[in-house]
């Protein structure tokens, strides 16, 4: 079973947070823990709630998320931050990613590309205090390294697409169906089997069979660990 994935959202449109809390939630594993309308409301529920995402906008009533991002920052604060924000600037971008935000969401987004968020975050996770290092393919996974992409993909393969899929693969805490990627990644299960089975012809996944009382055996695919 995945983490659960503690998020605060930081929107002062309510609509658009109501929304957004929605989208989130249809994940089984994320759980919208607060909501803050403004700067001095996110800081204070960040740093009482400790959550592990923070959603934060640009445009806030009372300043600059981007200013708030810095704070937190400055002050020690290292949890995952993601912009979801309508400023589409360049300038915004660069101070944005400048400050330790992980990804950038400009609004309107759709909800694959949320769950493309989410399955970064995963990914991104440290292990718990037990586990004082890393080895280097965490610390890759960590920084968002994947491996060096083939020099040409079969027909029909779409590199965006296939990033998505190995993303919610391995994110996966246990091997999983084409249906349930398909469920995350917004795809068919026909068109994410595919994919799949692409990623196990190079080496990428494996494939298991799950054998029940009748029937065909059901496909179960596992992200290849270095």
């Amino acid at each position: 079973m995945n983490a659960r994935i503690r998020v605060l959202l930081v929107e002062d449109d309510l609509r658009v947070a109501r929304v957004n809390r929605d989208l989130l939630e249809r994940d089984p594993d994320v759980h919208v823990v607060g909501s803050a309308a403004t700067c001095a409301q996110g800081d204070a529920l960040a740093q009482a709630l400790k959550p592990d995402l923070i959603l934060l906008d640009v445009h806030l009533p009372d300043g600059s998320g981007l200013g708030l991002l810095r704070h937190w920052r400055a002050h020690g604060l290292t949890t995952d931050v993601a912009l979801i924000t309508a400023a589409d600037d360049e300038a915004s971008v660069r101070l944005a990613l400048a400050h330790g935000a992980f990804d950038y969401l400009i609004k309107p987004f759709t909800g694959a590309r949320l769950q493309e968020l989410l399955a970064r975050h995963r990914t991104r996770r440290l292990p718990g205090p037990s586990a004082a290092r890393l080895d280097q393919g965490r610390l890759d996974r960590l920084l968002g390294h994947g491996a060096a992409p083939p020099a040409a993909l079969p027909r029909g393969i779409d590199p965006n697409t296939l990033e998505r899929v190995v993303l919610a693969l391995g994110a996966a805490q246990h091997a999983v169906t084409a249906e349930e990627i398909g469920e995350q990644v917004g795809l068919s299960r026909v068109t994410a089997w595919r994919y799949l089975e692409h990623l196990v012809r190079s080496e990428q996944a494996t494939l298991e069979h799950q054998y029940g009382n009748a029937g065909r055996p059901v496909k179960l695919y596992r992200a290849r660990t270095p």
